[in-house]
């Protein structure tokens, strides 16, 4: 997938000043980026109740230039497929449904309608924007928290458990088009909602999305932690294309000649590890480790 040149994305910016998130909002700057690759004006978004929903403000004030419809926390799935499914009774095959949710939205409370919608072959794009916790209500595990993470709800012990692989789960699906992403490399993820703008029937996007109070990060770092989660692996960019597997971007670098920085570098500037014990550092380094060599298996297979 060639990337895109900076100087060659629209400049014509879709959220204005103004809007009700966080400073340094991970989620934001991939909205950013995501409206930019879409024709807003031809682009109507289903949102549950998130930090979306404080993004674009309340009725009938918002500053962002689309078409938004919020729908409850569980039925991002289906309020899509409606919106898709009327577009086409009438005829307007020229617009793009976009669903947006966070992880709570996707992984634990929406991926029943979500597996549905995808099982119908639904035509809407699905952008999951993972902030690891559901950090509009109050910082709380989710089944994308990483294991070794202090949450409001695992305030003693941090979490016990690994993240859920959802990209498995989607991929079961067999849909024609699923990519990571990070607004750390906005150009990589600018190219990847083109692509899947141009694709029909459920399409998939897994955006890790860095959030500095739900993490505990100075605003500043908001890029550096994102470009260390790609470095240390625990977030990788790749992209399945009808059901072929490549490494993209940064990713693709350090499969061909980098070297992964460590889990350590990755959690010491977050304070929701401040209670991993070594042990648990271990065991995380070992499930990123173990989860890389797959990738860079599935990877060379299909670079023959």
């Amino acid at each position: 997938m060639a990337t895109s040149a900076a100087k060659l994305l629209p400049k014509e910016e879709f959220i204005l000043p103004g809007t009700r998130s966080c400073a340094a909002c991970g989620l934001m700057l991939t909205y950013r980026h995501a409206l930019k690759a879409l024709d807003p004006g031809k682009t109507i978004v289903a949102v549950p109740a998130s930090c979306m929903t404080v993004l674009h403000g309340v009725y009938p004030i918002t500053p962002v230039k689309v078409i938004c419809i919020n729908n409850p926390f569980g039925a991002t799935g289906a309020a899509a497929s409606g919106i898709a499914a009327g577009l086409k009774a009438l005829g307007n095959d020229d617009y793009t449904v976009l669903a947006f949710a966070g992880d709570g939205g996707t992984y634990d409370i929406g991926i029943q309608a979500l597996s549905g919608a995808f099982e119908r072959g639904a035509n809407f794009l699905y952008i999951c924007y993972d902030n690891e916790g559901y950090m509009n209500t109050g910082t709380q595990r989710s089944s994308a928290s990483p294991a070794g993470a202090i949450t409001s709800t695992t305030p003693v012990l941090a979490k016990l458990q690994h993240k859920k692989n959802m990209i498995g789960i989607v991929e079961a699906h067999r849909i024609p088009y699923i990519a990571t992403a990070s607004p750390a490399f906005p150009l990589d993820l600018y190219d990847k909602v083109k692509t899947a703008k141009d694709t029909y029937g459920p399409r998939y996007m897994e955006v890790h999305a860095p959030c500095p109070p739900g993490w505990g990060f100075p605003n500043k770092d908001l890029i550096k932690m994102g470009k260390l989660a790609v470095d240390s692996g625990i977030h990788v960019l790749f992209e399945i294309k009808d059901g072929v597997f490549k490494l993209t971007s940064r990713s693709l670098s350090l499969a061909e000649k980098g070297k992964k920085k460590t889990i350590s570098e990755y959690i010491k500037g977050q304070t929701r590890f401040k209670k991993i014990s070594q042990d648990q550092i271990n065991s995380l380094q070992e499930f990123v480790d173990q989860r890389w060599n797959e990738f860079l298996e599935r990877h060379h297979r299909n670079s023959f």
